[in-house]
């Protein structure tokens, strides 16, 4: 239930079509009990044209109501109807045919206006979702996988809005049915109605009994959903690597194993909730059956009631069935609405370790320098960086160089911070970056990495997330300095070709340089570089190093770099070894000192 709660929050901004619904529902239910009520002056006409009221009965209190409403409708059939009982039956049959009308305009225009919430609540929890996965750190997602998110995003979502949602039409509409259809039951026979009240108790114990293992059957059900998604995500993107080892047959196997299990559980899950109907029907039948038993017993033999009563009685006992199946179907869907609803707010209700403080301050320019002091992070156990001390001066071309693993680019996740260091802090012209809010501080900085990150949409696009709403001359100029102009005019659009998911259809050297092109286009003071030309052939290596030295000129920048070709002009040169600095100078001091950096420099010239 209290995830329930949780959802309804998002009911808040849509309330009015819940107020509305609630009216609705009401007209609904009254107008639902009335008419089947009025089919026993249907009755009467029918089967006792021989009861003509000719005098207005009159009212002697709230006790005697119902034989003088019964009465009454008498008198006006026969005042209306004279000597011809057809004109009294069509007068009592249109009188039927108008409620029913009402009860069901009054049932469309409920279900019309719940449309609205039903769907404003699922786009705003989506639109939260979505606010709240860009918004979380990159470890979050380390941790759980791609296709989980997919899942909770759409299908938990929509799960919610079968299982929560669907209650909400059901929370006014079917108890009103059930209390004004009891009341007009009271109304007709008193006795009759405590009888049916001993079976329904019965009926309601069976029921929940059945419902009580849906929630964990539901959670096994939508976390193998998560799981085969996952898998398309990977094999759509690792597709090439799965081609050339002739590995398709392992990961089908692997999707289909995924795919059974979801089979057995869907089953499993359905076969539960599908008993629910059946056996909600039986009880309700069971309940009827012994009412006509019991009900007869009046009408024949104690003779306490009347024929015509007893039968809109019994369309009254069978009008309760409907609502009352659907409030353990709704029963059921909570409880299956549970999984879906715990999924999605585990998400929602994460807490964002790396967060602005409440006394951020905005930082537009960088005019000193860049410290990094006694840091030490690690990502789970070991230690990346320990007591780790660097200070980039504004202007300069740090470059930072090691074997894999020795913690370059953990550097650049932390200055940008896409991680929080565990111990020391990093500062920007002496403000602790914790202090600066998280927009202004990745405004200062410019990432270009090693595999670029491209999107589904045109090239101008591309470069524009750089700066919002550039013109289409500075996204030219940025990619003239990024060497990029002259294959962008070459292509069958230009600009607005196109480049497919992820570039696709774009070379290596092609998308790194409009990725140079955003961080150009960004034009900010800290540009950090990781590897950003290692995966690149001589050629394009040539034309992006060259785009990279017209980036970086009069620009701070940290290079990460693989190829140690690239950085033989940066001001200092740090050798990075399992998260220490083991030599820092220029090219030229380094190699003279005749260490670890001028042994990375042979080896990578013998390669």
């Amino acid at each position: 239930m209290n995830y329930f709660k949780k959802i309804l929050q998002f009911a808040i901004p849509y309330r009015k079509y819940g107020f509305l619904n609630i009216f609705f529902n009401i007209l609904y239910a009254l107008f639902s009990a009335l008419s089947f009520a009025a089919l026993i002056p249907m009755l009467d006409v029918l089967f006792k044209p021989e009861q003509k009221v000719y005098k207005e009965p009159v009212y002697t209190g709230f006790s005697g109501l119902k034989d003088y409403l019964q009465e009454y409708i008498n008198y006006r059939v026969t005042a209306y109807s004279g000597d011809d009982d057809m004109k009294g039956l069509i007068l009592v049959v249109g009188l039927v045919l108008v409620l029913f009308l009402f009860k069901n305009v009054f049932n469309y225009l409920a279900m019309f206006f719940i449309t609205f919430l039903r769907n404003g609540v699922l786009k705003d929890i989506r639109n939260n979702m979505y606010k709240k996965i860009v918004d979380l750190p990159i470890s979050f997602f380390s941790e759980k996988r791609k296709g989980d998110v997919i899942a909770r995003i759409t299908s938990d979502v929509l799960e919610i809005q079968h299982s929560f949602l669907s209650v909400l039409e059901l929370i006014v509409r079917e108890p009103l049915t059930i209390l004004f259809t009891i009341l007009i039951m009271f109304g007709i026979s008193t006795k009759l109605t405590i009888f049916v009240f001993v079976f329904i108790p019965i009926a309601g114990m069976i029921i929940s009994r059945i419902g009580k293992s849906l929630k964990k059957k539901s959670d096994r059900v939508q976390r193998e959903q998560g799981e085969f998604l996952s898998i398309v995500e990977e094999t759509l993107g690792g597709l090439r690597v799965i081609k050339a080892f002739n590995s398709e047959s392992r990961f089908y196997q692997t999707f289909k194993n995924s795919t059974t299990r979801f089979f057995k559980f869907s089953n499993s899950l359905l076969n539960r909730q599908n008993l629910a109907s059946p056996t909600g029907e039986f009880l309700g039948i069971l309940v009827i059956g012994v009412l006509l038993w019991f009900g007869g017993k009046m009408v024949l033999v104690d003779k306490t009631l009347d024929a015509s009563s007893f039968i809109a009685y019994m369309g009254l006992a069978y009008n309760i069935l409907t609502p009352a199946k659907a409030i353990s179907k709704a029963s059921y869907g909570v409880k299956k609405g549970n999984a879906a609803a715990e999924r999605v707010l585990e998400i929602l209700e994460t807490d964002n370790p790396i967060k602005d403080s409440a006394t951020a301050i905005t930082k537009d320019s960088f005019s000193d320098s860049l410290q990094l002091q006694n840091i030490t992070f690690k990502y789970e156990n070991d230690n990346v960086l320990q007591n780790f001390n660097l200070e980039v001066k504004k202007g300069q071309t740090v470059a930072l160089v090691g074997q894999s693993g020795s913690g370059k680019s953990t550097l650049a996740n932390l200055v940008t911070r896409f991680y929080d260091v565990n111990e020391g802090e990093i500062c920007i012209d002496g403000a602790n970056i914790k202090d600066i809010t998280k927009k202004s501080l990745r405004g200062l900085m410019g990432l270009v990495t090693q595999d670029s990150i491209l999107f589904n949409d045109t090239v101008k696009n591309n470069i524009g997330l750089g700066k919002e709403n550039a013109s289409l001359e500075e996204i030219q100029e940025a990619a003239k300095i990024a060497n990029a102009h002259d294959f962008i005019m070459e292509l069958p659009k230009g600009y607005d070709t196109n480049i497919g998911d992820s570039g696709n259809k774009l070379s290596g050297g092609q998308k790194q340089r409009l990725s140079i092109a955003r961080a150009v286009l960004k034009n900010p003071p800290i540009m950090i570089l990781d590897e950003a030309t290692s995966a690149l052939d001589t050629e394009s290596e040539r034309l992006v190093q060259d785009a990279l030295e017209k980036m970086m000129h009069n620009r701070t920048s940290i290079v990460i770099a693989h190829r140690l070709s690239t950085i033989q002009n940066a001001d200092s040169i740090v050798v990075l070894k399992k998260g220490k600095i083991i030599e820092q100078g220029t090219h030229r001091e380094l190699l003279k000192a005749d260490k670890t950096y001028k042994k990375l420099v042979a080896m990578q010239n013998m390669g």
